[in-house]
């Protein structure tokens, strides 16, 4: 006698979920197959600040200002009174319709603090002195790149009769600093700085020029970007609410005993107020081997 065997209801089950992970094979397959782009996927976090600030710098807009707030995780974009809603458009059109930016205005324009006046002279040019630094027995001032582009010896009167000292080395755009040599042994130098760290978003500090003297506020940003009204560009920059005016260029942004940068450039005024950028000071500290004291 032939026996007939029954096959249990779980196996047509087993069955179904074979068929049913077979099913979902070939549909991976499917989306995979030979010929197919898949969309690439959007950049997250870092990557996607990143990429608005490399499409910010790309945009080639003037008269702005931009850096990267990770705690916010957005780009912050400050644009000046130069410019226009057309160049605004082409910011956000430049950054995509998702971007993760934030765009504020500034009255005035960016540009670097030049002016004719009192302090220290070079040509027809007034800037302001920013630290005394040493180096070994040599003595020297930090000031503005763009002070140390446009001079090659400094005087501590407009009638150019009493001499500072030749610039040493200057960059500018890029960066903006300058080292300057004190050449005249009858000049004192006198310090009053024991550190020079890294500034941080909502450090009160002041700012001291010999246009417009002292003046205080906060940072507000780091790592900024400016792009200056006549298209030099410098990068890495303290941003900050202090006031400034041309003449200022040079002069020492600090907290207490603390140096902190070198005033570069800014829009507004003192009376109206404004946005003011300083390059860290402790990068040119670096740069030419020398210690503020």
């Amino acid at each position: 006698m032939r026996t007939t065997r029954t096959i249990p209801h779980s196996g047509t089950a087993r069955t179904t979920r074979l068929l049913a992970a077979t099913l979902g094979l070939l549909s991976a397959v499917a989306v995979a197959a030979p010929g197919a782009v898949a969309a690439p996927a959007a950049p997250t976090g870092a990557a996607r600040l990143t990429a608005v600030s490399d499409a910010v710098q790309r945009a080639d807009v003037n008269g702005i200002a931009w850096y990267v707030d990770q705690s916010a995780g957005r780009v912050v974009v400050t644009a000046d009174g130069t410019v226009s809603p057309a160049a605004i458009a082409r910011l956000r059109q430049a950054a995509g319709p998702d971007a993760a930016m934030r765009i504020e205005r500034s009255p005035g324009t960016f540009r670097p603090l030049l002016g004719a006046g009192s302090a220290v002279y070079g040509d027809q040019y007034r800037c302001s002195l920013g630290f005394n630094v040493v180096s070994g027995g040599t003595y020297y001032f930090l000031t503005a790149g763009h002070c140390g582009n446009v001079a090659s010896t400094w005087y501590t009167n407009s009638d150019h009769t009493t001499l500072i000292g030749a610039t040493v080395d200057s960059s500018f755009p890029g960066n903006d600093y300058a080292l300057v040599r004190y050449d005249n042994g009858s000049l004192s130098h006198t310090g009053g700085y024991t550190s020079a760290p890294n500034a941080y978003v909502g450090e009160s500090v002041k700012r001291t020029g010999s246009t417009s003297g002292t003046h205080g506020g906060t940072v507000t940003g780091l790592n900024a970007t400016v792009r200056y009204s006549d298209g030099g560009t410098v990068r890495g920059m303290i941003q900050t609410n202090v006031c400034a005016e041309p003449g200022d260029s040079g002069g020492p942004l600090y907290d207490g005993a603390k140096a902190l940068g070198i005033t570069s450039g800014g829009s507004g005024d003192c009376t109206s107020g404004g946005t003011t950028f300083f390059q860290p000071v402790n990068e040119a500290l670096a740069r030419y081997g020398v210690s503020v004291y």
